[in-house]
Order: structure tokens, then sequence, then C-alpha cells
């Protein structure tokens, strides 16, 4: 038997406390993600945010287990739909937020219209989950019966391609929007002037919700360097210097994923605190002064 084979599946041994950290933080984010829910009533966390939570904890879980049995297949197979599939539902509350964003701000600078988007990149993403879904349990089973799981591996990898095409989209459509709101350039030329007083009121939007605007960018900018990982890590094979080394997956987890969910309930609370924004709507709440100008 090979060192690899030694250590089982992962070749080599999941370290207890990092698990035992992750498991810690991803719960501590998923019960505060959870409260916002209830107490904003932001009931699209719970399919989103909360859900991708869930999945981190069950595949941290996972990986505690295999630092006490390192052989077993269960925990592994566990940890690896868990973990590759926790951040789709994850980027569908980004695309959520950002059409919210959109209705209120503006939609006339929007190519899309606020649901439509909705619509188009929860669909990617949907598409997304179930492709990987799909790779993730191929690539479970290929391991539980001693196969190599390469052709999972394969699907998987489909998936977080397209995963990071709708990404891509998705910060092109944002970025032409910002554009056009703070230029004051609607799509569409026969959409109708705003008025100076509905400017300044957008402005004065604008103020709250760019805190919220920026943890989007941060958000997005760590998923898709955690996509480019994924894409290398499956790219080299299940027995490649990449997924065989701790390290790089742990880094993977804390920075590139667990810093966006915790810097989403930062700037969720800073907000919810100056805005009322619930399935009735989104409706600013100017108790505090704002200075003049967008920044």
């Amino acid at each position: 038997m090979s060192s690899a084979e030694s250590v089982g599946p992962y070749n080599y041994v999941p370290t207890e406390w990092i698990c035992i950290t992750f498991v810690a933080l991803f719960g501590i984010n998923t019960a505060l993600h959870l409260y916002q829910s209830w107490r904003f009533r932001l009931w699209w966390l719970i399919p989103t945010v909360v859900l991708a939570g869930i999945l981190e904890v069950l595949g941290w879980s996972a990986r505690l287990w295999s630092s006490i049995n390192p052989t077993l297949l269960t925990p592994f197979e566990i940890q690896l739909v868990g973990t590759i599939l926790a951040p789709t539902p994850f980027l569908a509350a980004n695309f959520l937020v950002l059409g919210k964003i959109i209705e209120q701000l503006g939609s006339q600078y929007s190519r899309l219209s606020p649901k439509l988007y909705t619509l188009v990149f929860c669909a990617f993403d949907v598409i997304c989950l179930i492709i990987q879904a799909v790779g993730g349990a191929m690539a479970a089973n290929e391991v539980n019966q001693n196969q190599n799981p390469d052709n999972g591996g394969n699907i998987m990898l489909v998936g977080v391609t397209v995963q990071s095409c709708a990404m891509a989209l998705y910060v092109l459509c944002a970025g032409e929007f910002l554009l056009r709101f703070f230029n004051n350039t609607p799509v569409r030329k026969n959409s109708i002037p705003v008025s100076v007083e509905k400017r300044r009121a957008k402005i004065k939007e604008w103020i709250i919700v760019r805190w919220l605007i920026l943890g989007l960018v941060i958000q997005t900018f760590c998923l898709f360097v955690r996509a480019a990982y994924r894409t290398v890590e499956l790219s080299n094979g299940w027995s490649g210097p990449i997924i065989s080394t701790e390290a790089y997956f742990s880094a993977c987890a804390i920075y590139l994923f667990s810093s966006p969910m915790f810097c989403r309930s930062t700037d969720s609370g800073d907000l919810f605190r100056r805005l009322r924004w619930s399935h009735d709507g989104y409706r600013p709440v100017y108790n505090e002064p704002h200075p003049p100008g967008v920044l």
C-alpha cells in the first residue's frame, strides 16, 4: 500500500482543529443569517446564504469525521458534495441583491429589468447547481466503488466553468448599470427623464447602498478566485498536487468563502440599521444626515 492510500482518499489526513474551526465559523455565520432572515423578513436568505452555510457545515463536519477515521469513504463523499455545492446558492444571493439594487436606483440604467435579471442569473445558478450535484454524486459513487472519480470530476469542472461565465456576465451587467447610474445615461433613449428632485433622492439612496455594493464586489472577487482554484484543482485530477495539499483547500475556504459570508453578514447588519428591506419592498429610512454628493 502506498503512502497516499494509507491516509485515505484525501491523500492526507484532515487536521482536526482546522475542521473544528471551520465548523464553528460557518455554524455561527449560518445562525446569524438565519436570525437576519427572521428579524428583517428576508426569507430569500434561507434558500441562498443559509443553505450555503448548511452545506459548508455539513462538508466540514464530514472532514472532521475524516480526521478521526481518514480511511472511511462516506465522510469523504459527503464533504466532496457539500463543499463543491456550497458557493452556488451563496452566489444566487448576490444575484438577488443586485436585482433589488437595480430596482431601487433605477431600472432604466439596466439592460435587463430587475425581474428578468434575477430570473436569468438564478436560472444560470440552478443549472450550475444541477451540473455540480450530478458530477459530485458521480464522483462520490466512483470513489465508493474504488474507481477513478475523474468522470464525475470532469462534470463538476463543467459546472464550475459555466458558473464562472455566469459571474463574468453578472459583473459586466453590474458594471454597466453603475456607470450609467453615475452618468445618468439610461439604456433606452426614450426613457422618461429623471427629475432633479428624484435624482437627488436616488443619490441619497446610493449613499446607503454603496457599502452593500462594496460587499458584493469583495464577495464576487473571492468567488471568482475560488472558481479558478477549483478549476485548477479538478483539472489536475484526484491525485494531483493541488487536491492533495490540505493547506490550499483550507486557505481557499477561509479566504475565498468564509470571508465573503462574514462580509455579507456585516454589510447586511449596517444596511438593515438604516434601511427597511423586506419582502414588502426596499424603503430608505433617512434617520441620519447624509453628506452631499455621491461619495
